[in-house]
């Protein structure tokens, strides 16, 4: 499956407690950090629009950084874009690196990850224009593998805002454009 040609936007929740200890999250519906809160705070000024559809993960982390980074938006909530199940991962230390395509125990597959996340943008896309999505690093992942055939590079940070644009005349891939300075982590994971 392939994303449907149509730009929109993409920004990742803010830090979590999970997050700063660098430990995997997964389904844990873990909270947010008072960074984490303050990040998302600081991202008004990057989405203040007018938004088409803001498309948010059901969990909680996604919700509350929506609430805070776009005050007025008008959110449609999916269990869709939520964060990958790790199995027996979750709760333990991120890896270098980490199985990505593997399908870890008691979890989710690759495959079936990114079914169940484009089936969602997909959706999205297919009625409106430019719209946001506010969700996880994995679903960001499962962006960057649609957009560009790769699942690998650096993790987008927390309440980096990156526009997905799709090919123009004469491009072969999409352009995955942060709109903040430092939107993507300097270690490839």
């Amino acid at each position: 499956m392939s994303l449907l040609p149509r730009p929109f936007v993409f920004v990742r929740h803010g830090e979590t407690f999970y997050n700063r200890a660098r430990i995997i999250a997964g389904r844990f519906d873990v909270p947010l950090t008072p960074d984490g809160e303050q990040q998302a705070i600081n991202a008004r000024d990057w989405l203040d629009e007018d938004w088409s559809y803001i498309a948010v993960s059901d969990m909680f982390r996604a919700r509350k950084t929506a609430m805070l980074a776009v005050p007025n938006g008008r959110f449609h909530y999916f269990h869709g874009l939520r964060e990958r199940n790790w199995g027996t991962l979750e709760g333990q230390a991120y890896r270098h690196p980490m199985p990505y395509v593997d399908t870890p125990e008691g979890g989710e597959s690759w495959d079936g990850f990114r079914h169940r996340v484009l089936d969602v943008i997909n959706t999205v896309l297919d009625q409106y224009e430019r719209p946001l999505f506010v969700a996880h690093s994995g679903v960001f992942r499962v962006i960057r593998d649609a957009a560009i055939g790769t699942h690998e590079g650096p993790r987008v940070n927390n309440v980096s805002p990156v526009e997905c644009v799709p090919p123009g005349r004469g491009q072969t891939r999409w352009e995955l454009r942060p709109l903040a300075e430092n939107a993507f982590a300097d270690m490839t994971e």
